[in-house]
């Protein structure tokens, strides 16, 4: 087979007409064409790669991923199987990577680091840095997952500190996740060893970690985003950050993935040969991945784009195989047998979300809320005043503060209950087993009843996410580990869009508020979330 366009070499910076000849999945030989002679309008590039991401947050496993995620040029992901390792342990990890290998595209998976994220919260599974040492052995597990438990790291922790000597040990490198640790600690942070931060959310953060020798990653998902923060950057540094998306929903990754953020780079006038540095080579580099760059004897992976500003995809390339073209997958659906969980919830009551006033607390009372941002893991903390009727804090939708609840979803437990603003919801109530890191189920709500609803509709399909609202309940099954569901991923695209609708209608003006609310149990992320044990303080790292 042989393809003809403008061949772009991104390490050279330059764009010449190229005939390109593939035998048997990999690149035959590149030749390079007299300048009059005529090709199609069209520019073979390398492909992109998602630099961090969680399989496990777009709901699809990873066959069904694949399939959207080839539409827009992806054509690998470094991926980090840390949500389903704290559901299943080493058999989760499995699963992962069995079931990427049923498709051509090359799925790259880390040793998960962190499971449990704390030992303040109830998870399914826990890593050992034995098991850890053992999944770093494999030559399928490229790297490190991210090192959350950076206050680990800074105070010598023995089995953080094992983990990160297993990585060394196996040559692989360790992937770091630090939001604003800044100074002395960063830098103690980083020499331990480890490489990359994905969690910088301001750019003066990030040439903090660049100047220490750290890589960067601009992060863009469907909550967390970076981009506006850090893509200047790439003018300076594109030598030394990569492009990801952390998490994504099916929905943003229906409309798009990397091709996008390049195509946003590019408006800001940022040189498009750095822009494809950070998004299809500097990850192969780092993380020593055997994607194809256009080279002879590489494996045929690569793209045609329209052009250099939209980055629209023509055709996808996977060893040699078309697996896209203009819009439309061609990887088929494999077919499916088992759903790996654990899931031990009974079905819940109103009164069980009954918030009890203490008797000397007096009929308002100062009570630390949770504060959400748009577009951002972290979160804020301050004291609202709570109204109390009858010996009952209640929800105030009228004030923007709803009631948050976390329900330990792996055995019978008291309900965890808190405050919660800029939700935004009037009515109904949202519910989610997708909770990072431990996953039991989430929900948010403005009354009692609301929530039962909504996660009654979770732990009747295992694991999933619902919208409960005036006369009705919507939902969308996650059977796989209460985190993704194996059915198409088109449909499985469609159903999250109308709950998000849903979820919109009752009030909530977050840009995805499941996205939103799944991370408010994520308690490695300041300054305010809440555990299946109660109300969490990221700062002092303690339980109220």
């Amino acid at each position: 087979m042989v393809i003809k366009g403008k061949l772009i070499d991104i390490l050279a910076a330059r764009v010449y007409p190229a005939e390109v000849h593939i035998a048997d999945k990999k690149i035959l030989r590149v030749q390079e064409l007299d300048s009059n002679q005529t090709v199609p309008d069209q520019y073979i590039c390398p492909g992109f790669i998602d630099a961090h991401v969680h399989i496990e947050s777009s709901m699809l496993v990873p066959s069904e991923f694949a399939r959207l995620a080839v539409v827009h040029g992806t054509v690998a992901t470094v991926s980090d199987p840390h949500e389903i390792a704290n559901v299943l342990g080493m058999a989760g990890v499995d699963f992962m990577i069995e079931n990427g290998k049923k498709t051509p595209f090359h799925f790259y998976f880390g040793a998960p680091s962190c499971v449990p994220a704390t030992a303040f919260e109830t998870a399914g599974a826990s890593l050992r840095s034995d098991e850890v040492d053992q999944l770093l052995s494999r030559p399928e597990i490229k790297y490190l997952s991210e090192m959350m438990n950076f206050p680990g790291v800074l105070q010598g922790d023995p089995e953080v500190l094992k983990k990160i000597a297993s990585s060394k040990k196996y040559h692989k490198p360790v992937d770091g996740h630090a939001p604003g640790l800044r100074g002395e600690e960063a830098r103690k942070y980083i020499q331990a060893g480890i490489t990359t931060d994905h969690e910088c959310f301001t750019a003066g953060e990030a040439l903090d970690k660049l100047g220490m020798g750290m890589k960067i990653l601009i992060r863009e998902g469907s909550a967390a985003r970076n981009f506006e923060a850090l893509a200047d950057l790439l003018n300076e540094h594109w030598e030394n950050m990569m492009l990801c998306s952390d998490d994504k929903h099916p929905d943003s990754l229906l409309s798009g993935h990397i091709n996008q953020l390049c195509a946003r780079a590019v408006a800001k006038n940022i040189d498009p040969f750095k822009v494809l540095r950070a998004a299809c080579i500097n990850p192969i580099l780092h993380y020593n991945l055997d994607v194809g760059r256009l080279r002879p004897g590489d494996s045929a992976d690569f793209i045609l784009l329209k052009d250099l500003k939209n980055f629209e995809v023509l055709q996808t390339y996977l060893q040699g195989g078309l697996v896209a073209e203009n819009g439309k997958t061609k990887i088929n659906s494999v077919p499916h047998l088992s759903n790996p969980n654990q899931f031990d919830c009974s079905y819940t009551r109103p009164e069980d979300f009954v918030f009890s006033a203490r008797p000397s607390d007096k009929s308002i009372y100062p009570y630390p809320v949770i504060e959400a941002y748009d577009g951002q893991l972290i979160t804020g903390k301050y004291n609202a005043e709570i109204y109390a009727k009858n010996g009952v804090w209640e929800a105030d939708p009228s004030r923007d503060i709803l009631k948050i609840v976390v329900l330990n979803r792996y055995k019978k437990a008291p309900v965890a209950i808190a405050f919660i603003k800029n939700i935004g919801l009037k009515s109904g109530a949202l519910a989610s087993s997708v909770a990072h890191d431990s996953h039991n189920i989430v929900a948010v709500g403005v009354s009692d009843e609301a929530l039962s609803r909504a996660i009654n509709a979770v732990i009747s399909e295992k694991g999933g996410i619902s919208v409960a609202g005036e006369g009705m309940v919507k939902k969308l099954g996650l059977p796989v580990a209460g985190l993704m569901s194996a059915k198409d991923g088109y449909r499985t695209a469609e159903s999250y869009t109308t709950l998000d609708a849903e979820a919109k209608r009752m009030g909530s003006r977050l840009l995805s508020p499941f996205m939103t609310l799944s991370f408010m149990a994520l308690l490695v992320i300041p300054h305010l979330k809440l555990s299946d044990r109660g109300l969490f303080d990221g700062d002092q790292f303690q339980i109220f």
